[in-house]
């Protein structure tokens, strides 16, 4: 079993408050850990973001509210398995729209 997750939400100016009622709504109904707001590119995401980490077993249930409550926002859902770089490019998914992630901050 994969010990802990994580979910990047993207936004931009004109998704912020759909991004923030997510936050909200995760937030309330799980135990997770919300990172901070983003709001320019970080790392290897194209684009204002916030990470929401969770344990192995909370994974259904969260991806299953992302998929229903999303908003329309672009999520990324990947484990935590100590390779960042495969994490973020091989054993990922997406939730709307597909970014072009920049690898090279991940070793790639």
């Amino acid at each position: 079993m994969i010990p802990s997750y994580h979910a990047h939400v993207y936004y931009d100016a004109s998704s912020r408050e759909a991004a923030a009622a997510v936050r909200e709504g995760l937030f309330e109904q799980f135990p997770v850990q919300i990172g901070r707001w983003h709001d320019t590119p970080v790392g290897p995401h194209p684009q204002a973001m916030y990470q929401v980490a969770f344990k192995g077993e909370a994974f259904r249930p969260i991806v299953e509210w992302l998929m229903l409550h999303r908003q329309g926002l672009t999520v990324l859902v990947h484990p935590e398995t100590g390779d960042a770089l495969a994490d973020h490019r091989d054993h990922c998914f997406w939730m709307g729209q597909k970014l072009p992630l920049n690898f090279s901050t991940l070793g790639g």
